[in-house]
């Protein structure tokens, strides 16, 4: 396991609110750590760092689709997407050099998952 993959999963998993999380590089546009068993499709990581970049008011607006669900934007802002759908809910924090996706599950807190994600995500800033 990678230093990114046991921050992850030290961060994160063990909270117990995020139920899978995955850090894109967004200079290298790739998935450099992923919790077991979460597989970020390349087209996805490429979205999430377009979202940022190109269109977040659109995101904000109308949602976003991460494999193949959708997910409406609940809060958004240049370095954070907050999304639910019925199913969870969705967190994206950009850094300086990443992007950290994480889902969670109906009946976890969200905000609990938002302030742990944006936790990881100065860590690596």
């Amino acid at each position: 396991m990678n230093q990114l993959q046991a921050l992850l999963n030290d961060s994160l998993i063990r909270t117990k609110h995020v139920e899978n999380a995955a850090i894109i590089n967004i200079k290298e546009r790739k998935v450099c750590a992923s919790t077991f068993g979460f597989n970020v499709p390349p087209e996805n990581a490429l979205n999430l760092i377009s979202t940022f970049y190109k269109n977040l008011l659109q995101a904000r607006r109308g949602g976003l689709c991460f494999q193949e669900k959708y997910y409406k934007c609940v809060r958004a802002d240049e370095h954070s997407i907050y999304l639910q759908n019925p199913d969870g809910g969705l967190i994206v924090v950009k850094t300086k050099a990443f992007i950290l996706v994480a889902t969670y599950r109906v009946g976890m807190y969200p905000s609990v998952c938002v302030e742990a994600v944006e936790k990881l995500g100065k860590k690596n800033a």
